[in-house]
């Protein structure tokens, strides 16, 4: 089949790259414009159009995607995946068997834009993916295959995006498959049983020391890899990479309770959270393990020192 693909991440340059090792042939690529890095103003290629021009792809960069950036080329399918545009109407008509969109839950739980972080925000046994023939709506549409997978207590959103791409690749030639055979199945979702993830918030990822130890692994583990999980030592603010909930007979909330080349145990309204990997804003920012925390770091993390909001 002739597809026009639609993404922006890493997530979804992993579909890009099945979809031209594939048999179909991808007419063109559609991605948010170039935005500038994390660090300094140069501006930036997403992973998508990055992958699309060591293919030799046509790239479409549209502040707003519109009929007139895609009329001209001739398409069985869109496939969308983490675009970040809501596609209009005559958009999803375009193609002769419209638009297909693959999103990261198993609907019509957690539709919208940040299904894996809410999932492992509200302590979700299993997630996967869903192909779904798009309609108007935000994530409505029919369903036309999934693929479940558990979440473990370990898994960060790195981890279940890696997860997802496995077995989402092989699922997703195998529904084109399908369409192409013109035996697809559509499922219509239940909307009374639907759940909206809304957009990250980057404040949401201060920790809550009040909070009990299960929700702060939580908040590590959602915002692992972006924004990362952070919390405030005076008025130094610190990222929290990783760590584990462990058991404790001292429940203050935020409070340094013992340094060990473990890492650094601090206490929550039961038990504590032991940091494994921490990083602060001083020089190259590293990021520091429990071993490198105790060579050198000892005056930063004292015992009886209160992690918690900006003071000052």
């Amino acid at each position: 089949m002739k597809i026009l693909f639609a993404g922006t991440p890493e997530f979804a340059a992993g579909f890009l790259e099945s979809l031209v090792e594939s048999e179909h042939k991808v007419v063109a690529v559609i991605t948010q414009p170039d935005r500038p890095g994390k660090r300094g103003k140069r501006l930036r290629a997403s992973p998508v159009k990055q992958l699309a021009e060591r293919a030799k792809l046509t790239v479409i960069q549209p502040t707003k995607l519109a009929l007139t950036d895609i009329q001209h080329l001739e398409c069985d399918l869109m496939l969308v995946v983490a675009f970040g545009q809501i596609l209009k109407p005559d958009v999803l008509a375009h193609p002769r068997h419209g638009c297909i969109n693959i999103h990261a839950s198993i609907l019509p739980r957690w539709r919208g834009a940040a299904p894996i972080q809410r999932a492992i925000l509200a302590g979700d046994k299993e997630s996967g993916v869903t192909l779904i023939q798009m309609d108007a709506g935000l994530d409505t549409g029919d369903m036309l295959t999934k693929s479940v997978v558990p979440i473990s207590t370990l898994d960060t959103t790195a981890d279940l995006l890696n997860k997802f791409t496995n077995i989402g690749q092989p699922l997703l030639l195998e529904t084109l498959e399908f369409i192409d055979r013109g035996t697809t199945k559509k499922d219509p979702q239940d909307n009374d049983a639907a759940t909206y993830a809304h957009k990250i918030q980057k404040p949401e990822a201060m920790i809550d020391w009040q909070q009990d130890a299960q929700q702060v692994d939580r908040i590590v583990r959602a915002f692992n890899p972006d924004p990362i999980a952070f919390t405030f030592l005076d008025t130094t603010r610190v990222k929290i990479h990783s760590g584990r909930m462990v058991k404790s007979d001292v429940c203050k909330p935020g409070a340094i309770l013992e340094l060990s080349s473990k890492g650094l145990m601090v206490g929550c309204s039961n038990q504590a959270y032991l940091i494994e990997k921490i990083q602060l804003p001083i020089g190259k920012g590293a990021v520091l393990s429990g071993a490198d925390m105790l060579n050198g770091w000892t005056d930063t993390f004292k015992i009886g020192s209160t992690f918690g909001e900006k003071l000052g």
